[in-house]
C-alpha cells in the first residue's frame, strides 16, 4: 500500500483545500460513500463531505438513518485524520450518540463538521453536525478508542 497505509488521503485535484479519504481498496463499506471528501478546519475541527446516492435512500425519497449513521461513523474517521491523527482509519468506534434534526436528500452535498473535544493516550472524544446546504440534519457524539 502506498506510504504503508489502507487508507488514502490524497489531495483532491478538483477541489483545492480538500483531501480525498478512504480505504485503498473498493471493497469496503465505506465504498458506499465514495469519494469521502474532507478539508481541516483549524485545531481540532474539519468538515467531512459525501453526497449520498439513490442506493442510501428509504421508501420516502430522504437519505436512510442507517445511511447517515454510517456517513457519521465515516465522518468521525476521516475528520480526525484530517486533524493530524494519520492512524485514525484503524482505530474502534466505541460509542455514538445522533439525534436526528432534519431530513437529507440524495445527490446533494451532505457535510458532517467534527470537532475533537478531547483526547487522551487511548481515547478521542468527538462531536459534530451533519448539515445539508447549511440546513442542520443531525448531531452527535462519538469516541474513537486509537489503536497502539
Amino acid at each position: 500500500m502506498p506510504g504503508g497505509s489502507a487508507f488514502g488521503f490524497d489531495p483532491d485535484p478538483d477541489n483545492p483545500g480538500w483531501h480525498i479519504w478512504g480505504p485503498r481498496e473498493d471493497a469496503h463499506f465505506n465504498a458506499l460513500y465514495d469519494p469521502v471528501r474532507v478539508q481541516p478546519e483549524g485545531p481540532g475541527r474539519s468538515r467531512v463531505r459525501c453526497v449520498p446516492q439513490q442506493l442510501l435512500t428509504s421508501v420516502n425519497g430522504n437519505v436512510h438513518g442507517g445511511a447517515l449513521l454510517g456517513f457519521i461513523d465515516i465522518s468521525l474517521f476521516a475528520g480526525v485524520h484530517a486533524m493530524g491523527h494519520e492512524n485514525a482509519g484503524r482505530g474502534l468506534t466505541l460509542d455514538l450518540s445522533t439525534q436526528f434534526i432534519g431530513p437529507a436528500r440524495w445527490n446533494v452535498a451532505l457535510d458532517a463538521v467534527v470537532e475533537l473535544s478531547r483526547e487522551t493516550g487511548r481515547l478521542m472524544f468527538l462531536r459534530g453536525m451533519v448539515e445539508q446546504e447549511g440546513a442542520p440534519v443531525a448531531s452527535f457524539l462519538g469516541t474513537i478508542r486509537k489503536v497502539s
